[in-house]
């Protein structure tokens, strides 16, 4: 189903983006996170639970409400990435990627040409309304939202080149995983991990593109976005479904044992 992507509008018009990474795979969790407010969801297929079919369903949940959705695929795969293209995805999240050439072969694998080679189905395909955009090849490209992920030590020292791709609008900096790459997993307030960060941050800064990641003990969301961020996730919903459900059963246990108390 195409819609404009109002996601991208709203990066270029410079406001901060929160959001909620979905883990759970589930479409009833999209619509009611939708239905929440959040600027996006982040529907995550690399470590999240769910399949092709599972994200058309969560994708279909997204536009039932007013909250965009982005997609992390599992990885770069042209297949992949042309198959969920057409289901209707108009921002895309691609982990892992570590150098220039990485990035152009997703921005290839994702835009039709001359600026890719995205295979061609546009008149029967969920993305243009199953036809019914007939100009949608003409609109996909600047209506698609791509971003890359770095990752590691050896993506950090290529940050720059990797922003500065023609067709990569973020650069999401995966800071847990660029910490294991050093040896500091877990260790996000490390100062070699804060220190690899700011290169990177540095770097990606220079290119002129949008900047993404998490907030982590290195910084809080309002830290991040001081520092420049403009698309920042700030919740989860395995977390916000754990600790929601733990509070309400802390609550519960006490009152039990205030009754046992009350009894004796």
């Amino acid at each position: 189903m195409y819609r404009e992507n109002v996601l991208k509008r709203n990066l270029a018009n410079g406001e901060p983006i929160f959001g909620c990474w979905v883990e759970t795979g589930s479409a009833t969790n999209v619509e009611i996170l939708g239905h929440a407010g959040f600027d996006f969801l982040l529907i995550d297929l690399e470590h999240g639970q769910g399949d092709l079919g599972d994200a058309l369903q969560m994708l279909r949940a997204a536009q039932l409400t007013e909250t965009p959705a982005v997609i992390r695929v599992p990885s770069n795969d042209p297949i992949f990435l042309k198959r969920i293209l057409d289901a209707g995805a108009d921002s895309i999240m691609i982990p892992s990627v570590e150098t220039a050439a990485e990035a152009e072969a997703a921005v290839r694998a994702c835009r039709y040409p001359p600026q890719g080679s995205r295979g061609y189905a546009a008149g029967v395909v969920r993305a243009s309304s199953y036809g019914k955009v007939t100009d949608y090849i003409h609109r996909a490209n600047d209506n698609l939202l791509l971003i890359v992920q770095i990752e590691s030590a050896a993506a950090a020292e290529q940050a720059a080149a990797i922003a500065a791709v023609p067709g990569i609008d973020v650069a999401f900096i995966g800071c847990n995983d660029m910490a294991g790459s050093i040896g500091r997993l877990e260790q996000l307030d490390h100062p070699d991990v804060r220190a690899l960060v700011a290169r990177t941050e540095a770097a990606i800064r220079s290119s002129g593109k949008w900047m993404g990641t998490v907030p982590s003990a290195g910084a809080t969301w309002q830290q991040l976005f001081a520092a420049g961020y403009q698309m920042v996730p700030v919740a989860l919903d395995v977390i916000l479904l754990r600790d929601s459900a733990q509070a309400s059963v802390r609550e519960q246990r006490s009152f039990q044992q205030q009754r046992k108390g009350d009894s004796r």
